[in-house]
């Protein structure tokens, strides 16, 4: 009853007249077929837990979360964003970790951003790290290669120079 418009197809081309035998012929419609079915997947946008919600219990998940709430348990995600109402309680391990709130535990990731507004009480294990002015920090800071891996070795100290 319903037949696909060539109107919003973004890879049709300007139209061009037509004859009967266009209008009929398969490979057109391949191509069509072939380009939907190749397109990349989008990726799924952020999860947010809203400034009023609180959570009891562990979180884990391969996509992206933007705390706003209040957690107490533990968080694993691959881009987590502590918003400046949200509190955790708990350890928070991801890729990408950047505190504009509160955390009450251990963070570990790849990248860790303690904004101007980010207070952390606890130890920090890192890739790398950027903490602005006027953040709150009280734990110690520790360098790993690979932070997400709770038995990875930190990363080995600069030899002294046996010449001096």
């Amino acid at each position: 009853m319903f037949s696909k418009s060539k109107i919003n197809d973004p890879a049709a081309k300007p139209a061009e007249p037509e004859t009967p035998s266009a209008a009929t012929s398969a490979p057109a419609a391949t191509k069509q077929t072939d380009y939907k079915a190749s397109a990349p997947k989008a990726k799924p946008p952020a999860s947010v837990l809203s400034a009023d919600l609180h959570v009891t219990g562990n979180m884990k998940t391969t996509g992206d979360v933007q705390v706003e709430g209040t957690v107490e348990g533990d968080i694993r995600a691959h881009l987590l964003t502590i918003g400046e109402s949200a509190t955790i309680k708990g350890e928070v391990i991801a890729d990408d970790v950047v505190i504009n709130g509160r955390i009450v535990g251990r963070v570990r990731g790849l990248k860790v951003r303690l904004t101007s507004t980010a207070r952390v009480e606890g130890d920090i294990i890192h890739k790398t790290i950027a903490i602005e002015s006027g953040a709150h920090f009280e734990g110690s800071v520790q360098r790993q290669d690979d932070p997400l891996n709770p038995g990875a070795k930190t990363a080995p100290a600069a030899k002294p120079n046996p010449a001096s």
